[in-house]
């Protein structure tokens, strides 16, 4: 496959006709155009199927209710093409680790369970029978039940997660690390720690009320495009949308709406931020505190000249602790050092509080921008105390918005996929299904690397996701990785987690989001729940490829009754009949009450949000300000001057680890991902040019060489000493020791790192 390379400035809005016509490209190139469009119509609709894509909420008003990326991730799916055992017997896992994630994805989808033979170095068809029997072989042979890993993907439905959890707690362990662990759990901690709850408090309707939205460190138009909806409603009614991201991003900036004519076909389009900061990686909360700094001097100075203060007094003083130490932490920091760590103005802080001050109902949004740094818990807490100052917790059109990203990912959770599951939570399954489960927290997503590296680790099953592409420090991931007794994949395509196989490994193929699930009770259909708090019902629509094929319930199910029978619970008869499963967990978990029947709610039921309703599941029962001093280093573990902060982030044709094209159009980076954006004065001080070539290295203090090689640079609006390249391509330069205080997530919007010259580039200039 052959792409045109070039780097071309984009001038034109987000969305608008560019995103027209690349969805319709995507619905062509799958090769079931028809198909797709039938799908499409159906997707985030009653009776229909919710988006594998992002967990943003759905209005259930919109004719077409879908976006680009949720297009691309539909027909990505359904695609007529497969790889089957004349592939595997084609394709050694040697040379197929040696192609792009790129390609291996686009060879189709997986159509029969395949086990890795060693000898050959090929894979080879196995039956389900013999690939349960396997699993539970090794399962059985373990010392303990802590040796085996249950990594979980965010796309697994409510139904799998809850197996899955029962499953793994009914053996004897809490090792579930997930994706959640490297992208958000400093939101669920920190607004835990704050609010009691470690969800988002409003609803998507808030948009609509909201007389300003505070969006930060997230690209909308890329990671979840449908929020531009959102976004630019609010803008219509008058909102005052205020960005702070590092990078400038068009959809933050410009967005036409495609499924307005008129925006398709002329060059009208809605401005989204009405002010736009870029503030320095890690910046954030110095950002906060520095708009929070100078709202305490106008609350002050009014109350002086016997005015009415800004804060909400009788808000803080009847539903809030520890304001009086947070204070006195905002006067303990100085502007110079706002400033410094920021990379903003004292000015421009000002500005911002101005606004946020105007604003009778404020809502603050927050992605992976905020979560993946050392100080992340710190800094969502920072967010969540200028909220409480002002009061913007349960009211119409004001509150908290952590915008997850994969479609289930906050469901998971729910459901159980917890390495530091409550008591509650432990209780309520030891009562209902008369066993004792496991009471010590288990491992996250670097911790159980850290454990396989140490040969702690006998079995790992991945049930959806692409660890080896996702995970941190990729060298090692593999490693890790290979160093299992057993791996086992639960994969809708080939990926490269199932090139780095353990002493034995398994592939199980899966259905997809879009496909009809039928088991012996007839068409199941499962539920999600998205970035609200809304709980959907999802039924796929298409015919799988392959009656080989099997969904991710079944197939968890088929697991458990191979290792543990059915003297406990009849794991066959659950798959067999999906709402058997949702009576069980309207029986364990709170909210879930007549889950059955509150499916057939057009447009899904809300779980509800303690924290939304001013009960503070905390001690004491109110939220808590944080007074945490802010950071003196990004890196307090390096003594060395760090030249450039680099994050990782999507290019627009990619959705987590999936790799859908080799195009960023927002960022104007065509049919290449080597690329480095950096800042053009910085660029110019070391004497480069834009497209050469540089080796990017990272700074640590462990003793591993950490580079990659030939990066394209390519001058970008982006501040000073920071710099931006898409992952996986740059998480071998990402510490598996370099994760967030209190959350365990990997620092990938925080990398140390120092750039040269690509070897070549300096031979051929001595030359």
């Amino acid at each position: 496959m052959k792409f045109k390379s070039q780097i071309k400035p984009y001038q034109a809005a987000a969305g608008g006709w560019g995103s027209l016509e690349a969805t319709t490209r995507f619905v062509i190139d799958s090769k079931q155009a028809l198909k797709n469009l039938r799908n499409l119509m159906r997707m985030n609709k009653a009776k229909g199927f919710d988006c594998p894509g992002c967990a943003w909420g759905d209005d259930n008003k919109s004719t077409f209710s879908f976006c680009e990326n949720g297009a691309k991730a539909v027909t990505w799916e359904a695609t007529r093409r497969f790889v089957d055992a004349e592939f595997f017997a084609t394709h050694s896992v040697s040379k197929l680790y040696q192609q792009s994630d790129y390609f291996l994805e686009y060879q189709g989808r997986l159509t029969e369970p395949l086990r890795y033979n060693r000898l050959t170095d090929h894979y080879e068809p196995i039956s389900w029978d013999n690939a349960f029997s396997l699993i539970a072989q090794h399962i059985k042979a373990m010392d303990n039940a802590d040796q085996m890993e249950l990594y979980t993907s965010g796309r697994a439905s409510n139904e799998a997660s809850w197996l899955y959890q029962l499953f793994g707690r009914m053996v004897g362990t809490n090792n579930f690390p997930d994706c959640s662990n490297m992208c958000h759990e400093a939101s669920g901690s920190g607004l835990k720690r704050s609010i009691g709850v470690g969800k988002g408090t409003i609803r998507l309707d808030d948009f609509d009320h909201a007389d300003a939205i505070f969006v930060f460190g997230q690209n909308p138009g890329t990671n979840h495009p449908r929020m531009l909806h959102s976004l630019r409603h609010a803008a219509d009614h008058g909102a005052k949308i205020v960005t702070f991201n590092t990078l400038r991003e068009r959809g933050l900036e410009r967005f036409a709406d495609p499924q307005k004519p008129l925006e398709v076909v002329t060059s009208k389009a809605g401005t989204i931020s009405s002010t736009y900061y870029q503030p320095n990686l890690g910046g954030d909360m110095a950002a906060v505190r520095g708009m929070v700094k100078a709202l305490a001097e106008t609350h002050r100075a009014r109350i002086a000249a016997g005015e009415k203060g800004l804060f909400d007094e009788a808000f803080i003083n009847a539903a809030t602790k520890g304001v009086e130490e947070y204070l006195a932490a905002v006067d303990a920091t100085g502007w110079q050092q706002i400033e410094q760590q920021s990379g903003l103005s004292e000015q421009q802080l000002r500005e911002a509080a101005a606004i946020y001050q105007s604003a009778d109902r404020v809502i603050c949004t927050w992605a992976m921008g905020i979560t993946q740094h050392k100080h992340s818990v710190d800094t969502v807490r920072e967010i969540v105390n200028l909220q409480l100052l002002f009061g913007q917790l349960g009211k119409k059109g004001a509150g908290l918005c952590p915008v997850r990203g994969h479609s289930n990912v906050q469901g998971n959770r729910t459901m159980g996929i917890d390495e530091k599951p409550s008591q509650a939570f432990l209780d309520a399954m030891a009562q209902h299904f008369d066993f004792e489960p496991p009471r010590a927290p288990g491992h996250n997503t670097v911790e159980a690397l850290e454990a396989m590296l140490r040969d702690e680790i006998k079995v790992l099953i991945a049930l959806g996701g692409n660890l080896a592409a996702a995970a941190p420090d990729s060298p090692r991931t593999e490693e890790a990785m290979q160093r299992c007794g057993l791996t086992v994949h639960i994969s809708t395509k080939l990926n490269r987690s199932h090139l780095v196989p353990g002493q034995d490994s398994l592939i199980l193929p899966t259905l997809g989001r879009t496909e009809q699930d039928m088991q012996a009770s007839g068409s199941q259909f499962i539920t999600v729940e998205d970035s609200f708090s809304m709980v959907h019902a999802s039924e796929g629509v298409g015919k799988p490829l392959a009656e080989t094929q099997r969904s991710e319930t079944a197939i968890v199910a088929g697991i458990a009754h191979a290792v543990l029978g059915n003297a406990k619970v009849d794991w066959l008869a659950l798959s067999a009949d999906y709402n058997k499963i949702r009576d069980h967990i309207a029986a364990t978990i709170p909210g879930f009450a007549d889950f059955n029947q509150k499916c057939e709610q057009p447009g899904g039921f809300y779980l509800g949000n303690a924290a939304a309703e001013l009960r503070f599941n905390t001690p004491g029962g109110k939220a808590h300000f944080s007074a945490a001093a802010l950071p003196v280093s990004l890196f307090p573990q390096l003594d060395v001057e760090v030249p450039f902060t680099l994050q990782s982030l999507r290019s627009h044709d990619q959705y987590n680890t999936t790799i859908y094209g080799l195009d960023d159009r927002y960022r104007g980076v065509y049919g290449q991902r080597e690329v480095l954006f950096i800042n053009p004065e910085d660029m110019s001080d070391m004497g480069y040019e834009a497209g050469q070539n540089v080796d990017i290295e990272t700074l640590w203090n462990d003793g591993i060489t950490r580079r990659v090689s030939g990066f394209k640079l390519v001058p970008y609006n982006i501040p000073r000493g920071n710099l931006a390249a898409y992952y996986p391509e740059t998480n071998p330069l990402v510490p598996l020791s370099s994760f967030g205080d209190g959350s365990g997530t990997p620092t990938s919007k925080s990398v140390p790192v120092k750039i040269s010259l690509t070897a070549e580039v300096v031979t051929q200039r001595i030359a």
